[in-house]
């Protein structure tokens, strides 16, 4: 039986309002809809009067005055960014000039012998520059509240989740998204990296994950448990495609993806490529060249 992920996807929100979604925390969601950013991207004010802003967005104005019209009369003290995708961080450096909080975050390293993948995802944003490096983790504190960055190599080489101890929560970026899978897409993604991860935020067990995008998610075991079971299964389905002799990703998508929508079909076969990328480097699967689109797969 197929692994079946109890997505949440249903949730109140308007665009450029701010909603008081706990009690530490607010959500004001971007108008950048589409199919990896599903109704938009939530941008988080966490605290009271002396404030963090997680993930500020992409480079709209109507957004960036969202959110400075919901942190009125507040002092922003933080600017924590998850990753480098142009969904997630373009505004953070506007966002520091008006403010004159710090970014913190990981800024990405250069992948050696390696071209940017293509297809897929909302792009990265190459000009993202933390001014407090938090790759190998660390905490950022302000009154009544904590976050400690949590390393979650997978989706990027430097995503980061960020802890909330103070409601038991952990803010996942695009490592974990109540609506849909997250998409990891080689070079820089990576599906071992990946799914080791997920296993060590299972481990922390939190009662409350805030993705990004959608809503968030509160039944997290039974989440995580069907998240990562689906990734083992459908990495069980790409080495069994090739064991069955379809030896090319795009004839592996047309298999295992029947009725997906045509505009996911590019990020789908970079999928397929890191599973794959994963089984070469494990033993299990032959390439007839680097592990790449165009390869020929064996077992």
């Amino acid at each position: 039986m197929a692994v079946v992920i109890p997505f949440v996807r249903e949730f109140d929100f308007a665009y450029g309002r701010c909603d008081v979604v706990s009690p530490g925390i607010r959500r004001v969601i971007a108008n950048n809809p589409g199919p990896f950013t599903f109704t938009g991207t939530g941008t988080y004010i966490v605290g009271h009067g002396e404030v963090a802003v997680i993930d500020p967005g992409p480079a709209l104005d109507t957004h960036l005055g969202a959110i400075l019209s919901a942190i009125e009369r507040e002092r922003v003290t933080a600017i924590v960014v998850t990753h480098d995708h142009s969904d997630h961080s373009p505004l953070a450096a506007r966002l520091s000039k008006l403010t004159g909080a710090p970014v913190y975050g990981c800024a990405r390293k250069a992948v050696a012998g390696t071209v940017p993948a293509s297809g897929g995802e909302e792009g990265d944003d190459t000009a993202f520059k933390p001014d407090i490096d938090l790759c190998g983790g660390g905490t950022v504190k302000g009154p009544g509240w904590t976050l400690e960055a949590i390393p979650t190599a997978g989706h990027t080489s430097n995503h980061i989740c960020f802890a909330y101890p103070e409601e038991t929560a952990l803010f996942t970026g695009d490592h974990v998204m109540g609506w849909s899978t997250s998409v990891v897409i080689p070079p820089d993604g990576d599906m071992a990296a990946y799914i080791a991860s997920l296993e060590r935020v299972k481990a922390r067990g939190f009662k409350t994950l805030w993705p990004t995008h959608g809503p968030p998610v509160t039944a997290v075991e039974p989440f995580l448990d069907a998240y990562i079971a689906h990734r083992l299964e459908r990495e069980a389905q790409v080495l069994g495609a090739v064991q069955a002799g379809v030896s090319t990703i795009p004839l592996i998508v047309e298999q295992l993806y029947v009725g997906l929508d045509p505009r996911l079909k590019p990020a789908a076969a970079q999928s397929v490529l890191s599973h794959l990328i994963k089984l070469v480097a494990e033993g299990r699967v032959r390439a007839d060249s680097p592990p790449q689109l165009g390869s020929k797969y064996s077992a």
